[in-house]
């Protein structure tokens, strides 16, 4: 690997420090290199925070080695006044001659006006250093930028035969448990990470989830639940008004939930799955997180709208039950 390579690999390592935090924003880490060493490192925290140029900057101690500096950023400065003034423009304030970047922004107010900008201010800039890394990073930014809907990912365990749970039928009987607390813990991390989680009627009416991140830190996503009947008894763990819940329903609004629920209206006339993801999207819901049931994630199978799939696999066997979601053959 290149010295140029593993500087920018670098930026990518201080960028996946803010994983599950940066939403709407995308994750995004610089280094600054003058004279064959790192004088300054820094990474975007959090959305309406300092970028991560401007962070690399400020921790550089000397500050005439900027002149004679390379910064190496995952992802294209930006060129636009947002919550915090263009990347840009400081590149050039500050006289940094080179600038290695890692990916083209898609987002419009950006999407290579910040490179044109350093360029006619007269910075050298290369681009496409570790493209598939920084894209690979940023997949859940990108693929809402790109196809207008969240990124999603679908999450199930199941037993060693095949099952998700055995037969049941009412919330009496509590579900199998198919994850350690080991496991567990990574599934919470995982929620985390996206900026909502979605379940079904039969699973919020059977497992009365909580669905938020217990098990790990940070912050907790949307909760969100189809109820198309709206059926779902109000005392639910989704209705207790420690997180925002969305629901998803065909009948008219009621007036009688707390103020961290809110409503959208679905037609089932219509493809659900396109539905809940455009709405999801015009929410600024980046990222879907997609726990059960069965039934919830065979539809989002059968579309085609996932990007992720993540399996744990018990040792266990239940003999019978409901089976598990069946992907497509490659």
């Amino acid at each position: 690997m290149t010295p140029a390579s593993l500087y920018m690999r670098r930026a990518i390592e201080l960028a996946q420090n803010a994983e599950g935090f940066t939403s709407p924003n995308p994750l995004v880490g610089a280094v600054i290199v003058a004279r064959d060493r790192i004088i300054g490192e820094g990474y975007h925290h959090q959305a309406g925070m300092p970028h991560a140029e401007v962070m690399a900057v400020r921790s550089v101690r000397d500050k005439a080695l900027l002149k004679e500096s390379t910064l190496y950023v995952s992802l294209e400065p930006c060129s636009h006044y947002g919550k915090t003034p263009p990347c840009a423009e400081l590149i050039l304030r500050e006289g940094i001659p080179h600038v290695v970047v890692a990916m083209l922004d898609p987002f419009p107010a950006v999407s290579g006006r910040g490179i044109k900008m350093l360029r006619d201010g007269g910075v050298t800039v290369e681009v496409g250093l570790m493209e598939k890394e920084a894209e690979q990073l940023n997949r859940y930014f990108l693929t809402a930028q790109r196809l207008h809907r969240p990124y999603v990912t679908l999450k199930w365990a199941e037993s060693n035969d095949g099952f998700i749970d055995a037969l049941r039928d009412d919330a009496s009987t509590p579900p199998v448990r198919l994850s350690s607390p080991l496991t567990t813990r990574f599934v919470h991390h995982k929620r985390m990470l996206h900026d909502a989680i979605l379940v079904g009627t039969r699973t919020a009416l059977l497992d009365d989830p909580s669905l938020t991140v217990r098990h790990w830190y940070g912050r907790h996503p949307l909760r969100v639940v189809i109820d198309r009947e709206l059926k779902l008894p109000r005392l639910l763990r989704l209705f207790d008004d420690s997180t925002p819940t969305l629901v998803f329903t065909e009948r008219e609004v009621p007036t009688d939930f707390p103020p961290s629920v809110s409503f959208a209206h679905i037609d089932s006339s219509r493809p659900i799955i396109e539905q809940i993801l455009s709405e999801l999207y015009s929410r600024g819901v980046q990222s879907l997180f997609v726990e059960g049931g069965r039934q919830l994630h065979q539809s989002f199978i059968d579309s085609g709208l996932y990007d992720d799939v993540r399996i744990e696999r018990c040792s266990c066997l239940l003999h019978d039950g409901t089976p598990a979601p069946t992907l497509p053959r490659n």
